[in-house]
Order: structure tokens, then C-alpha cells, then sequence
């Protein structure tokens, strides 16, 4: 071996430790976006969407004269958008190991407001059926909570869905450009 390759192998413990020092210990590696999650927010945010136009028509009933039995309709359709919702988020859960952070981020915060329209959908239900001839303070509350929190959650998936559709569109203005990863140095 000569001077030159061996001074070359010397040098090789320090170039691979300055390798090792330039790479953080512990930095996740970057996750791709997941296609099928990035679909499956897109259908939950028109789903999400539907319902939120159902709950603020239902809830604009208080202030018309309809009739109980489209009450009774409209609060059925609502409670079908949220048993499809619920179906549809399962779906999300069920992919949500392939996930990038931020979706399942937004996976995370699907539930609580389910949660709150089941509840809320189901004590509308309740009032409808047990006394359909009064209209309620409660009843009037709980339509409103159901509008208030349809809206929130459209709004909130649709944001996430933007944000994903964001981050890719810089990523590939970030690659046409050829400036690095986006939001890293070259």
C-alpha cells in the first residue's frame, strides 16, 4: 500500500464521524404524505361539508314554521352523515400507520367532534321522540351545538386538507427549482 492510499484510509474514521456529527441523533426520518390518507381526508372533508350544510338548514328550522316530521327527516339524514362520517374515520384509523405526522394529526382530531355531534344528533333524536308537540330551550341548543360543530369540523378537515395540498405543491416547486427539500437548506 502506498502513502497515498493509506493516508486516504486514515482519513476515512474522520470523514465518516463528520458524517455521523452532521446528521442529528434522533432526527425522524422524513415520512412521505400518504396518498391514501391525503384521499381519504379529501372524501371526509365533502362528507364533513354535507353534514355541515344539513345541521345549519336544521338548525335554521327553529326560526320557520316546519313541521315535525321534516324535523324528524332532517335529524335522520344528520345522524346518517355521522354514522358515514364515523365509517369513513375508521377507514382513516385503519391507515393511519402509513401516515405522515401531520395527518395523523388530523386523524386524531376527527373524533372528539364526532363524539360531540353523536351525542348531541342522538338527544335531538331523543327530544323528537319522546315529545314532538314542544319545542325546547335544550332542543334549540342542540341543534345549534350540532351546527356549531359540523361547521368546526369542516373547517377543520378542510384546513388539513389545504395544508397537505400546500406542502406538496411546494415540494414539487421545491424540486422543479432544484432548491432542496422544502423548508431545508440545499
Amino acid at each position: 500500500m502506498n502513502k497515498h492510499n493509506l493516508r486516504a484510509w486514515a482519513m476515512f474514521p474522520a470523514i465518516l464521524l463528520t458524517g455521523l456529527l452532521a446528521t442529528p441523533i434522533g432526527a425522524p426520518a422524513e415520512v412521505q404524505d400518504s396518498e391514501q390518507v391525503s384521499k381519504l381526508l379529501s372524501d371526509t372533508r365533502t362528507m364533513a361539508f354535507q353534514l355541515k350544510e344539513d345541521a345549519a338548514a336544521m338548525e335554521a328550522f327553529t326560526r320557520m314554521n316546519v313541521s315535525w316530521q321534516s324535523h324528524a327527516a332532517a335529524i335522520n339524514q344528520i345522524r346518517d352523515h355521522v354514522n358515514a362520517l364515523s365509517r369513513q374515520v375508521a377507514k382513516l384509523k385503519e391507515a393511519r400507520g402509513g401516515a405522515a405526522p401531520w395527518q395523523q394529526t388530523a386523524i386524531d382530531r376527527i373524533n372528539p367532534f364526532l363524539d360531540e355531534l353523536g351525542g348531541y344528533t342522538a338527544a335531538v333524536i331523543e327530544h323528537i321522540n319522546s315529545d314532538p308537540k314542544h319545542t325546547l330551550a335544550d332542543y334549540k341548543d342542540y341543534l345549534e351545538a350540532n351546527a356549531d360543530y359540523s361547521s368546526d369540523l369542516a373547517a377543520m378537515i378542510g384546513d388539513f386538507v389545504d395544508y397537505g395540498r400546500t406542502k406538496q405543491r411546494l415540494e414539487r416547486l421545491s424540486t422543479k427549482l432544484e432548491v432542496g427539500a422544502a423548508g431545508k437548506k440545499p
